[in-house]
C-alpha cells in the first residue's frame, strides 16, 4: 500500500491551478505532502481561497501570479517558488486555453495567443525549471485527448497546440533522462469544469463509459505519476477519457 504521504519534503510548482483541473491538483498534491505553489493568471480570490482551504489542513501553498503566455512571468514563478522553499521536484505544467472556431474564421490573434499560451508557455515553463529539478524529479504535462481524436469543427488549433506539447514531452524526457528526471503527458477527455459546461450534452454520447470525467480522477493520474513507483514512464502520454477517443 502506498505512502499517503509520499510526497513530504517535496516540493510541487503547478503552473495553471487556481480552478479545474489545475486546483484538484493542487490539492491532491498538498494532501500526498506536498508544498505546493501554483500560478494563476486572472482569479486572486479562487486562488487565495484554494491556499486558505489547504491550509486549514495544515498542506502549505503558495500561490502566484503568471501569465503563461508571458515567458519572463513563467520564469519568475519557477524562481518564486525556488526560493522560497529552496527546492523543486515536480513541476505539473496545466495552464492552458481553448478558443475554438472553423479554420477558415480562425482569428489570427487568437492563434497566436493560444500559440503562446499553449506551446510557447509549456516551452518556457520545462526550459526554466529543468535547471532547478531534482535528481529524480518529475514533470508532467496536461493535454488534451484532442491530440488523439479531434472529434468535432472548431479544434483543429486547440488540437493542434495539444499535439506538439504531446511531441515536446518526448524529446524532453529523452534529455532529462540522464538526471532520472520522468516527463510524461496527461491527456484528459471531456471533464467536468468551468470550461466545459457548455459542450457537456453535446459530448456525452461520445463516451462510452457514458459520463464525463471528475476533476479528482486527472489529478490522481497526476499523484501517480508523481510517485516513485512510476519511475519507469517517461515520453508518454496517457489519454484519461472514458474512451472517447478509442
Amino acid at each position: 500500500m502506498h505512502n499517503e504521504r509520499e510526497q513530504a519534503g517535496k516540493v510541487a510548482l503547478v503552473l495553471g491551478g487556481s480552478r479545474g483541473i489545475g486546483a484538484a491538483i493542487v490539492s491532491r498534491l498538498a494532501a500526498d505532502g506536498a508544498k505546493v505553489a501554483f500560478t494563476y493568471s486572472a482569479s486572486p480570490d479562487r486562488a487565495e481561497a484554494l491556499v486558505a482551504r489547504l491550509a486549514q489542513d495544515q498542506n502549505e501553498a503558495i500561490a502566484l501570479q503568471a501569465d503563461s503566455g508571458n515567458a519572463a512571468e513563467v520564469k519568475a514563478a519557477v524562481d518564486q517558488t525556488f526560493q522560497r522553499f529552496g527546492r523543486l521536484d515536480i513541476l505539473v505544467v496545466n495552464a492552458g486555453i481553448l478558443r475554438r472556431a472553423t479554420i477558415d474564421q480562425f482569428a489570427l490573434e487568437d492563434f497566436d495567443r493560444m500559440v503562446a499560451v499553449n506551446i510557447r508557455g509549456v516551452f518556457a515553463a520545462l526550459h526554466y525549471a529543468a535547471p532547478q529539478l531534482s535528481k529524480g524529479g518529475r514533470i508532467i504535462t496536461i493535454g488534451s485527448n484532442v491530440a488523439v481524436r479531434a472529434g468535432f469543427p472548431g479544434t483543429s488549433v486547440y488540437a493542434m497546440s495539444k499535439a506538439a506539447v504531446a511531441g515536446l514531452v518526448k524529446g524532453t524526457a529523452i534529455d532529462l533522462a540522464p538526471r532520472a528526471i520522468t516527463v510524461n503527458n496527461i491527456q484528459p477527455g471531456p471533464t467536468t469544469t468551468d470550461m466545459t459546461k457548455e459542450v457537456a450534452e453535446f459530448v456525452l454520447p461520445l463516451i462510452p463509459l457514458g459520463r464525463m470525467g471528475e476533476t479528482r480522477e486527472v489529478a490522481g493520474l497526476v499523484s501517480y505519476l508523481a510517485r516513485e513507483e512510476a519511475g519507469f514512464i517517461t515520453g508518454a502520454s496517457l489519454t484519461i477519457d472514458g474512451g472517447y477517443s478509442v
